[in-house]
């Protein structure tokens, strides 16, 4: 046999795209994301003297604030405390988890230089424990709905749907951000003034009757208006969402997802030079 056919050939033709590598290696370490949602959780309230009863009781008192200040402005009645909780709820999870993917990358600079996992791990990790959050924080959003004299209803079983539309706006949105935040570090602190300004012009403490008409075209170009709406629909108004509220919150996290992968695998291999 001649020496030279033992030697391995580079053929690009077989070389897979690094979206769909990055996506074969973040399933290959599974594992280890579990065990950074895990240590998240644990960390952040194994010194609490209430533990994780905080995930319940800050949108709770978050809402009590907006509630006091807002009622009384929008005339509101007795189930806005209701209403606000459950965009609330769907506001946090994604300004926390989008605001963790750009931290997590930071945090996991050190491991990027020393050994190979894959660098969506951190931000999939965010989403994660978001997930997590989000889930304990539905108990607190039922028992303010009873106590407004809001039975839960059944279409409260089709959560998992705009959860998950939610969780691909976030994830995708947070690649993004933390590919840009690798190159310009100025996009951590000008994103914390953006979400201020995005939580305003999102639903979480009015609905579109109460705002002036000529400012409702603004608030629907607003991609988070269609998943709090969708979100709010099946918990907070027991209705199932028409076919077109399905396909828009979908196709909004879809081409989010899709555009944030692609531009952070495509620039993963550069980040423990510059981080």
């Amino acid at each position: 046999m001649n020496k030279t056919d033992s030697l391995p050939v580079y053929d690009s033709a077989l070389q897979v795209s690094s979206s769909l590598e990055e996506l074969r290696q973040l399933f290959y370490y599974r594992h280890l994301v579990f065990q950074i949602v895990r240590r998240d959780i644990v960390s952040r309230y194994k010194r609490s003297v209430l533990g994780i009863a905080w995930t319940m009781l800050n949108p709770l008192g978050t809402t009590l604030v907006l509630t006091i200040v807002f009622s009384g402005v929008f005339g509101a009645g007795s189930s806005y405390a209701a209403y606000v909780l459950s965009g609330l709820i769907a506001w946090t999870f994604f300004a926390q988890t989008t605001n963790a993917c750009m931290v997590s990358m930071v945090w996991g600079s050190s491991l990027l230089k020393r050994i190979y996992v894959p660098r969506t791990v951190f931000a999939v990790s965010a989403i994660g424990t978001g997930l997590v959050n989000l889930t304990l924080s539905l108990v607190p959003l039922f028992l303010v709905m009873l106590v407004s004299g809001i039975v839960p209803s059944l279409t409260s079983l089709l959560l998992p749907i705009p959860v998950l539309f939610l969780a691909m706006f976030a994830l995708g949105t947070g690649l993004f951000l933390s590919t840009a935040a690798v190159y310009y570090a100025d996009v951590v602190e000008m994103y914390a003034i953006l979400l201020t300004a995005w939580m305003y012009l999102s639903p979480v403490i009015y609905t579109e009757e109460m705002l002036p008409e000529q400012y409702v075209w603004i608030v629907r170009l607003n991609p988070m208006y269609y998943l709090i709406n969708l979100f709010r629909a099946v918990v907070y108004e027991g209705r199932i969402p028409e076919l077109n509220e399905f396909l828009v919150a979908g196709g909004i996290g879809l081409v989010a997802l899709t555009i944030g992968w692609v531009i952070f695998a495509k620039k993963a291999d550069e980040f423990a030079y510059r981080i």
